[in-house]
């Protein structure tokens, strides 16, 4: 790995972010087809929270958070800082002092794949976090690392200027030269579901509005009576 700081990454355009910050991870993800997830391990410690900033990203040694500090200096407004170890660690790298910080500087939330602590008062602050975990275990900052890297988190693949998108659902990462694109795809999926909503709620069962009735014959699906049902297993 080469320690390196990168000053100048790209970002997308804030109001690109925000239009898919509107839709949330779910939709975002469904409307892309389903990529850019970043897995089951990133847990929000707060609910009913949804944002988007673009990434900037730390990589550090495991129980070390030198570089989260680093990387405070090159974050800005809407950005979301992103964070990951050279192996797994589930130390608590993350605090209230660290998100007092980035929240000065108009950092939008903290995504990491290793512990964070101060929960309640990152609650109590508003500053959103998801992690893979949270531990009182402190760190130490002794070991160089890289800020603004392609870093791997949760599976995929997140550069910085990429947007990041995180709620209750979790965290999802839309590459940078999708985010418009991902806009478009979310609106369109998000006024299909619409149509949907009322046609159910008018109703309209999920068998006969996504066509499935034919798929249930297919795979040899059949309707019996109780009593046919009691026949047939004697």
């Amino acid at each position: 790995m080469r320690k390196v700081i990168i000053t100048d990454p790209p970002r997308t355009d804030l109001a690109v972010v925000d239009d898919l910050a509107a839709y949330g991870v779910a939709t975002v993800h469904e409307a892309l087809g389903r990529i850019g997830y970043l897995g089951t391990g990133l847990r929000p410690i707060q609910r009913g929270t949804r944002t988007a900033g673009n990434a900037v990203t730390a990589l550090c040694a495991p129980g070390d958070n030198l570089m989260i500090h680093a990387a405070v200096e090159q974050c800005t407004e809407g950005d979301l800082l992103v964070v990951t170890t050279t192996s797994p660690c589930t130390d608590g790298m993350f605090g209230e002092l660290l998100a007092t910080s980035l929240r000065s500087r108009g950092v939008r939330g903290l995504v990491t794949s290793t512990g964070v602590r101060d929960v309640a008062e990152l609650n109590a602050m508003g500053f959103p976090v998801w992690s893979a975990a949270v531990s009182a275990q402190g760190t130490v900052k002794a070991t160089a690392g890289a800020v603004n890297i392609p870093v791997v988190v949760g599976g995929g693949t997140v550069r910085p200027g990429d947007v990041i998108l995180a709620d209750d659902d979790g965290v999802m990462c839309v590459p940078r030269a999708e985010a418009g694109a991902g806009v478009r795809a979310a609106q369109a999926r998000t006024e299909k579901e619409e149509a949907t909503r009322a046609a159910l709620a008018g109703g309209q069962l999920g068998l006969d509005r996504y066509g499935l009735r034919p798929l249930l014959g297919d795979q040899g699906v059949e309707y019996l009576t109780a009593a046919e049902y009691a026949e047939g297993t004697r």
